[in-house]
């Protein structure tokens, strides 16, 4: 028996519910026929008209290892909504979220639009005002976290909360090379250099852009850019304290409850 194909407004309305009633749903590919990525970015695109005002973008996937293991040749994309955005020294309140984790991420604030099929890493890092270390929120719809590619393009990528440190200039830096520590409850759970973002973290910002010229649309001056998550992600709880600490840019702190 075929499967019914998926209708984008459906599936955005079971994703919005899921996140507001904080109640996992099970696998839409299983069930839905004829559900690939153009049909995830679809059901993406209506949920971002109901995420406005935005603040920015995310990366997911831009580990090489990673593209591998899910069988994917390039990252895929969300969106950021300014309400998600966390302050530094605002709590994580578990109790709002299904299943959280956190993942250090290098962040860009951009500093001049940048739009286009052809952009390059270095026309990002020019168009780049500053950089920062942060703090991805994760939070997937899906139960235990199982889902294919387009099951998570069509939830925004997992899309939750996200902590953003304190900027620096971009200038200067090779963000190839920044080391990342990522610190949950005060013990060390993982390490990584930037360059674990398709190799250079602007890497992964201009394939945004290139992906989004696709949509016709771009960056503007002052959007913010989370480039991938460097790191596995931890599960959080209640009470949990997450550090991300970023050579030369410096330290985020994230305290749950």
């Amino acid at each position: 028996m075929t499967s019914p194909a998926a209708d984008p407004a459906e599936v955005a309305a079971r994703l919005t519910k899921a996140r507001a009633d904080r109640a996992p749903i099970s696998s839409l590919s299983a069930e839905l026929g004829a559900f690939d990525l153009a049909a995830a970015y679809e059901v993406q695109r209506l949920l971002r008209l109901e995420a406005r005002p935005l603040a920015g973008w995310k990366l997911g996937v831009t580990s090489r290892a990673k593209q591998a293991q899910v069988g994917v040749h390039e990252p895929v994309r969300g969106h950021l909504a300014a309400a998600d955005a966390l302050d530094l020294g605002e709590p994580l309140v578990v109790a709002q979220h299904i299943q959280p984790r956190c993942e250090p991420e290098i962040v860009f604030i951009m500093g001049a639009d940048l739009s286009g099929p052809s952009v390059t890493s270095s026309a990002v890092l020019a168009a780049t005002a500053s950089v920062a270390v942060g703090i991805e929120v994760l939070d997937s719809r899906y139960t235990d976290y199982k889902f294919t590619m387009p099951d998570v393009v069509a939830d925004n990528t997992s899309a939750s909360r996200y902590l953003v440190g304190s900027a620096v200039p971009a200038a200067g830096l090779d963000l190839r090379l920044i080391g990342v520590v990522l610190e949950h409850n005060g013990e060390v759970v993982a390490t990584a250099a930037g360059a674990a973002a398709l190799g250079h973290p602007a890497a992964a910002v201009a394939w945004l852009v290139r992906s989004l010229a696709a949509e016709n649309e771009g960056l503007r001056a002052g959007d913010i850019v989370l480039s991938g998550g460097l790191t596995a992600a931890v599960p959080v709880r209640a009470g949990d304290v997450v550090t991300a600490t970023a050579d030369r840019l410096g330290v985020v702190e994230l305290g749950c409850r």
